[in-house]
């Protein structure tokens, strides 16, 4: 990777502010900051300092290099920035950042996406030479605020996507299997033909960007070994004979809502679609939810689902409580490398 050249910010702002990367040491003041903003949003925390510090130490991802943050007079945390490349082949960048309330309105978050933006520049010459580079942040639809910060500097929304949840106050339907198919729990060890399937199963959903595999496995594994959240008993995978034809990856409860189950994952791969298995792989996850005494479950999908996943959860029972936007910035035009139409 090209050696970086340090993005000319300010270490002082005016108000009294200070500006600095942050360091491991600083996960409870940047989890306090974030559930205070997500609890001014919309009532619940977002993360843990567990959760921040395991996110900081993927492998590769340098602190000083890709965050800034922003310090009050009185040494609180009250801004903040991140900026993420997956690595290759780096055409599709991220950013994610926030303001406290309270110090709305003053130019930090113009700062922090500024520096954001001149950060993703520095990698736009990894990208493949023709290739399509682009940067995304996301926020909740609500935050007309962010929208406007954004569109002001260029960036369109490109993408929306809902927050689904189910309460389970009754049993939840039984699954339908299609013939020859069974559904099980992964063992430790397992984990590679999961995330293969994900892999595949995903590569027709919208932003997918083809990368080594290796590259991708390594980020999950990353995140299974270190999570104590990680439970592979609700870790489902579809089996037609030793093949492995869905998965539904779920986990016990969410940060934000620890009565909440979360499916964080269900993918079916192309040959075995249209034959009721995503229908049945969500029921199963369902039904083991209910038999743990969850209330409610959840996950994420893409509004405009390439494969029609909004309506096969609409007609499981799930309804959208929470709609969230993808904004985009183009780096660089050329050959777009991310699948945008099955």
């Amino acid at each position: 990777m090209a050696l970086l050249q340090k993005v000319n910010v300010p270490t002082e702002f005016a108000g009294g502010y200070r500006i600095r990367p942050v360091t491991l040491e600083d996960a409870a003041a940047a989890a306090g900051l974030f559930n205070l903003y997500s609890q001014w949003q919309t009532g619940e925390n977002q993360t843990s300092v567990e959760d921040l510090r395991l996110e900081w130490q993927e492998p590769g991802y340098i602190l000083e290099e890709n965050t800034l943050a922003v310090w009050d007079a009185q040494g609180q945390m009250v801004a903040y920035m991140e900026f993420y490349d997956r690595g290759e082949p780096h055409a599709v960048l991220f950013c994610w950042g926030l303001v406290h309330p309270d110090h709305q309105g003053k130019g930090l978050g113009g700062l922090l996406l500024d520096w954001a933006i001149e950060r993703a520049r520095q990698n736009v010459e990894l990208a493949p030479e023709g290739a399509r580079v682009v940067l995304h942040h996301s926020f909740l639809s609500t935050n007309q605020r962010a929208a406007e910060l954004f569109t002001g500097r260029g960036f369109h929304h490109v993408r929306s996507y809902y927050r689904m949840r189910i309460d389970l106050d009754t049993p939840p339907a039984q699954p339908v299997l299609p013939e020859g198919i069974t559904i099980r729990s992964i063992t430790r060890g397992e984990e590679r033909m999961a995330i293969a399937a994900v892999y595949d199963s995903f590569r027709d959903h919208w932003g997918f960007v083809e990368e080594p595999f290796e590259q991708y496995y390594q980020r999950w594994m990353h995140r299974l070994e270190n999570d104590p959240r990680y439970d592979p008993s609700l870790y489902f995978v579809a089996m037609d004979g030793d093949e492995v034809a869905g998965v539904s990856l779920c986990y016990d409860h969410l940060e934000m809502d620890p009565d909440m189950a979360w499916v964080g994952t269900l993918g079916v791969r192309r040959a075995w679609r249209k034959r009721g298995l995503g229908m049945a792989l969500l029921l199963h996850s369902f039904n083991e939810f209910y038999r743990r005494g969850k209330p409610r479950a959840g996950l994420g999908v893409d509004a405009s689902s390439l494969t029609g996943a909004v309506r096969l959860y609409e007609k499981a029972g799930m309804y959208a409580s929470r709609t969230y936007t993808a904004y985009e910035l183009e780096l660089r035009p050329g050959r777009d490398l991310m699948t945008q139409s099955v």
